[in-house]
């Protein structure tokens, strides 16, 4: 069903305003997020910790590391243990308490077949963990989340609006065409509808995916009241432990129990990820796609008895996927090469549309709106 000069009109100024609001962030995340598609290469280019090579493979104890982790810290205690994808590296979590914020935490690394430490910069340092606190929250923290999330979905709106106005205004020439021998700003308005289109499916995936991970938090805390909540009922009076168990036969047991899904990172009871009375033991599959996807299997942290093995409900499996479907983090460097490509590409888009209402409109849009529905080619004067 065709729309009205008015429906035209009305659907045009959604797509001019959600625009200009969120053009400046979106230039600021193609920008960031560019380099960003490649933080795992350049990270091994510059930051790379050396392992030795030839130690024999094999399983450091968990609990060695656990206390080599906070032996410098006095009073500090091991928030999280977590291992890396490619490379014999387990990952240190520690600070002054089981509840302290991102910031008073310490990351440490450690060979996972020896339990020694590895000495490599801080993880929380540099410029590739500049542009991602940048890209993610406007170095604002949850506040800045939180924005860039509204944003996020402000630029869906301008990518609906944009499809429902590229229709009408085009629809007397061929896709993609660009008319080379019109007026500059003939071209450039067929330069920005013919790539914003070809991109509209990628973009499409990046900004809904880019509003999930901004929702990481809420979909936390949601996940700690409904399913963790109900994993711990049983424990709801009991004590804190006095004493934990062995986080290393915790381990065991689970592996014993799930023998075909490895572990992906352990959280101590009392953390963002556990309850005061367990260990969280985050399994992940052993596929592409199902190694993205967590599990969590609760250990009675005072006996060591495994209590549950759970899947996660659909909406933090979302949270999961959305992280490796944003940044083309899934099918290796050729796809993370084209995700860079359709990055430059968008970022074209986002300068033309730019120019494009910086520029001096003196046809008013209702004239220009009615030659085009009855088959005009008027163009703005220059």
């Amino acid at each position: 069903m065709a729309l009205s000069q008015t429906g035209i009109r009305r659907w045009y100024l959604v797509h001019k305003w959600t625009s200009l609001v969120s053009t400046l962030f979106l230039l600021m995340f193609c920008i960031t997020g560019l380099p960003l598609i490649f933080y795992h290469e350049i990270d091994e280019l510059t930051r790379a910790p050396v392992l030795a090579e030839t130690v024999a493979a094999g399983q450091a104890n968990l609990d060695t590391i656990a206390a080599r982790a906070v032996a410098g810290e006095p009073g500090w205690k091991t928030l999280y243990l977590s291992w890396d994808d490619e490379k014999p590296l387990i990952y240190a979590t520690i600070a002054p308490t089981y509840d302290a914020t991102d910031k008073a935490m310490k990351f440490l690394l450690f060979d996972a077949r020896t339990g020694d430490k590895v000495d490599a910069p801080p993880l929380d340092e540099g410029v590739m963990h500049f542009l991602l606190e940048l890209h993610a929250e406007l170095l604002l923290g949850l506040p800045g989340q939180l924005f860039l999330g509204l944003v996020g979905i402000v630029f869906v709106v301008a990518l609906v609006s944009g499809v429902v106005v590229y229709a009408p205004f085009m629809r007397k020439l061929a896709f993609g065409t660009v008319r080379k021998h019109r007026t500059k700003r003939i071209k450039w308005l067929d330069t920005h509808n013919m790539i914003g289109i070809v991109t509209l499916g990628w973009v499409s995936v990046v900004g809904l995916t880019g509003v999930i991970i901004t929702m990481s938090t809420p979909i936390t805390m949601i996940w700690q009241r409904d399913q963790l909540a109900e994993m711990s009922a049983p424990y709801k009076d009991a004590k804190p432990p006095e004493k934990l168990a062995s986080v290393d036969k915790a381990v065991a047991t689970v592996r014993a129990a799930v023998p075909d899904a490895k572990v992906s990172f352990i959280a101590w009871p009392g953390t963002e990820f556990s309850t005061k009375h367990h260990y969280m033991v985050a399994l992940a599959g052993d596929t592409p796609l199902t190694e993205r996807l967590i599990n969590p299997a609760m250990v009675d942290a005072e006996t060591g008895k495994l209590v549950a093995v759970e899947q996660m409900p659909w909406y933090v499996k979302t949270l999961f996927l959305s992280s490796p479907l944003h940044f083309g983090d899934y099918g290796g460097l050729p796809l993370k090469i084209i995700w860079a490509l359709l990055d430059i590409a968008t970022i074209v888009v986002l300068v033309t549309g730019l120019y494009l209402w910086l520029g001096k409109r003196r046809v008013p849009i209702e004239k220009r709106i009615a030659e085009l529905r009855s088959g005009g080619t008027l163009e703005p004067a220059e």
